[in-house]
């Protein structure tokens, strides 16, 4: 079977997903999705910490592990559609890309809920942990890249500038139409970046 990989960039509530292969040195999208990671996409349910900003003690923590939980069994389910999809077309998701913020070590709930600048960092990195629980449950390993070093990594190890890459990536999507944005472009890298460090 042929190999694979998957990249995530994250949004509250969802994330652009992007598989590619790469064959003979030439990289393929082999799908793209805009997965939804919550039941009812709604601003209650896709930014769970502000909406737990409102509830007291108990309630905002299992009104947040609720959607956590919720996040990561969609993220599960999508991602073993896909790899049953691929596996139909000769394909082994072995591996994928996921975009990350900043990186900032998170306190504990209360804490958060204080803080409007921290309630907004949860909430993306309530979703990218979900993504990855659900990796590991699928048996895809994980590349996290932070996305302000992407193109730079890229660029070192594909050996060519970042506007050549965009350029490229752009180039990769025309044929699959919208949305093809900046999300898609990045998970595209991410994904191409960890196929290649397999």
């Amino acid at each position: 079977m042929k190999k694979a990989a998957v990249g995530f960039r994250v949004h509250s509530g969802w994330t652009a997903l992007v598989v590619l292969s790469v064959e003979r040195n030439v990289p393929a999208i082999l799908t793209r999705q805009r997965l939804q990671l919550v039941n009812t996409f709604s601003y209650k349910y896709r930014q769970p910490y502000h909406t737990a900003e409102k509830m007291r003690g108990q309630q905002a923590a299992e009104f947040v592990s609720q959607i956590r939980r919720q996040a990561e069994t969609l993220a599960c389910r999508s991602l073993r559609a896909v790899k049953i999809d691929l596996r139909k077309q000769g394909y082994q998701l072995e591996c994928g890309g996921l975009l990350l913020a900043s990186g900032r070590v998170l306190p504990e709930l209360e804490k958060i809920l204080q803080s409007h600048a921290l309630i907004h960092t949860a909430d993306g990195e309530l979703f990218r942990d979900a993504l990855r629980s659900a990796c590991v449950r699928c048996g895809v390993k994980l590349r996290p890249v932070k996305e302000r070093e992407l193109l730079t990594q890229c660029a070192g190890f594909f050996s060519a500038s970042a506007p050549e890459l965009l350029r490229r990536v752009t180039q990769m999507g025309r044929s699959l139409g919208a949305p093809w944005s900046q999300d898609e472009k990045f998970a595209t890298l991410a994904c191409w970046l960890a196929l290649t460090n397999l």
